[in-house]
């Protein structure tokens, strides 16, 4: 089921020109574009800094990408920037559309013959924009340290470490780089982690523009502030706090039956129902208090001999009411494995699909040499 984007209030060619406010602090300018629904518009310029002329020739150039759809005012302030030639910091919640900035810089410095690099933190991440991207533009290559495919490919996308290795190691690759990428950023923000973003920043090329998606941060002004001192170039940021996901929270008492809404998306506490949620919650015995005591907290684990656990009625209840997709979090490997064979009798297949699992599953096997279709793992039970 596709999600409802907002639309723009108003199209980027009425938005009002911006207003210029001369600040004192960090000898920076900062521009606010107020008119812009949905979207604050700032940006940091370096010391002493004196804008290029504007060139007619770049103003008439048509779109590097066109979309099917109508861009928020967030997005089609960050694209105004890129087609200015210059860096920015795009601060939206999870599911905004962020990327939709990044496929328009990999767009634009394909049509110049440009080479772009896409980080992200994780390596799934990496592998899942990397199938999109190759999907929309071909000349796509990833990099993240388990799998290198196509390194000389003009969008390389990598893990940001593996973006810091090619740093330290004076690569070749990097004095071609035109634009970067750097999705997630508020990882800077990372104890452990975050050294890694800040020298990838520090040591990218000085002639190199930046895309920067993050999650809303309350310091993008400072960060924006460094990234224009660091490499003398202005660096934009656009600001956006709507949340086109709405972002519910729910309690599940352990032992009980139901879910009970406890913030709906409008952030609004709703305390009768948290309080029905606690007298849901099933009294624990001497046993259970003592192992909800200790450091393993088995009880909740597998649940009560003969019942179905809290996770198996928790999952059923999810796809009944129509709430998957669901991802289930627990902190401990061997915890994982116990919640997932618990589900395992769930059935969650539809005739068709069962028919499809079996066909594909019994034509695997019969592909099989004789002797590994005696193996324990090939047998069917």
């Amino acid at each position: 089921m596709g999600s409802v984007k907002r639309k723009s209030v108003e199209e980027s060619s009425d938005c009002a020109p911006p207003q210029k406010i001369q600040r004192e602090d960090d000898d920076s300018t900062q521009i606010i574009n107020e008119e812009l629904v949905g979207c604050v518009h700032d940006v940091s310029f370096p010391e002493n800094y004196l804008p290029p002329a504007p060139s007619s020739q770049e103003n008439n150039k048509p779109p590097a990408k066109e979309f099917p759809f109508t861009l928020d005012s967030f997005q089609s302030e960050a694209i105004k920037c890129l087609d200015n030639g210059e860096s920015v910091m795009v601060s939206a919640h999870t599911s905004a559309g962020k990327t939709v900035v990044a496929s328009y810089a990999i767009a634009m410095s394909l049509r110049e013959n440009q080479r772009v690099i896409y980080t992200s933190p994780i390596k799934a991440l990496s592998n899942q924009k990397y199938r999109d991207f190759k999907e929309e533009f071909s000349d796509v290559g990833l990099m993240t340290g388990d799998v290198t495919i196509d390194p000389n490919a003009s969008c390389l996308v990598m893990t940001t470490e593996i973006l810091r290795s090619m740093q330290y190691k004076g690569s070749e690759v990097m004095r071609e780089v035109a634009w970067i990428i750097f999705d997630e950023v508020h990882y800077m923000r990372d104890s452990e982690r975050g050294v890694v973003w800040e020298e990838s920043i520090v040591m990218a090329p000085k002639n190199s523009r930046f895309v920067f998606l993050s999650a809303t941060v309350p310091n993008a002004k400072e960060f924006a502030d460094w990234v224009a001192k660091v490499h003398k170039q202005p660096c934009h940021i656009v600001y956006t706090d709507y949340r086109p996901t709405p972002l519910q929270h729910y309690v599940f008492p352990a032992g009980g039956n139901g879910l009970y809404l406890v913030v709906d998306e409008k952030a609004k506490f709703h305390e009768d129902s948290f309080q029905k949620s606690l007298n849901a919650l099933v009294p624990a015995n001497d046993a259970d208090k003592k192992r909800e005591n200790g450091k393993s907290q088995k009880g909740l684990m597998l649940g009560k001999l003969g019942e179905e656990s809290d996770i198996f009625k928790l999952v059923k209840m999810i796809i009944q009411r129509q709430y998957d997709p669901v991802i289930l979090f627990s902190f401990s490997k061997k915890e994982c494995e116990a919640l997932a064979m618990q589900m395992s009798k769930m059935d969650l297949n539809s005739d068709d699909e069962k028919d499809s699992v079996e066909t594909i599953f019994t034509s695997a096997i019969d592909m099989l040499s004789d002797d590994d279709k005696k193996l324990p793992q090939a047998s069917i039970h």
